[in-house]
């Protein structure tokens, strides 16, 4: 907990100091695939993250990925946390199709155990539209967003701030595409 707390605070050196006692602590405990133990590395993954160690965070979320699915399975969702976490240690560290392959499988699997319109679902849809942007497949960006824009706006409302970063997302596909009228018009709203 003390670990989560500085990282929470954005106190990294902190927070690894606790984490790493704390999963020592666990593993002893509870066994290295304990949940808590999982959380407890996924977090120590998050400050090595946070501080843009992407090797480190990448070898620590791939081990509680793997983990989560072999002990809860693929579609649990601890597991596609930890998925959709290594995706973005993929995106940052510059590896946007293995970061959208990720991404796929997670909103392909949320939708099929939550439902197309649960928010982890949009989400999902919302990152995976998010890598198609960054790996140029632009028109498909730009489906991706209408569909979470369009969904957020009947799950969450219109003024739901999820609602609003999904247009404000939509905006900057349609602005790198030249659709400077639309993007400017969904900008306003």
């Amino acid at each position: 907990n003390t670990g989560g707390y500085f990282l929470y605070k954005g106190e990294w050196k902190e927070a690894e100091t606790f984490l790493i006692k704390a999963i020592e602590i666990r593993k002893t405990n509870l066994k290295a695939d304990h949940p808590s133990t999982l959380n407890s590395i996924a977090n120590l993954a998050s400050t090595f993250w946070n501080q843009g160690r992407w090797e480190e965070a990448e070898k620590l979320e791939v081990q509680v990925m793997e983990t989560s699915k072999t002990k809860l399975g693929d579609d649990c969702p601890d597991t596609l946390t930890s998925m959709a976490n290594l995706a973005s240690t993929y995106r940052n560290s510059g590896r946007w199709e293995e970061a959208e392959k990720l991404e796929v499988q997670v909103m392909e699997t949320s939708k099929t155990e939550l439902g197309a319109d649960h928010p982890d679902t949009l989400i999902s849809k919302q990152r995976v539209g998010a890598e198609e942007a960054l790996i140029q497949s632009q028109n498909e960006a730009e489906q991706m967003h209408r569909q979470a824009l369009q969904l957020y706006g009947k799950v969450l409302g219109k003024q739901h701030p999820d609602t609003l970063i999904s247009m404000s997302s939509l905006a900057s596909v349609l602005d790198s595409q030249g659709k400077y009228e639309e993007a400017e018009d969904i900008s306003r709203q």
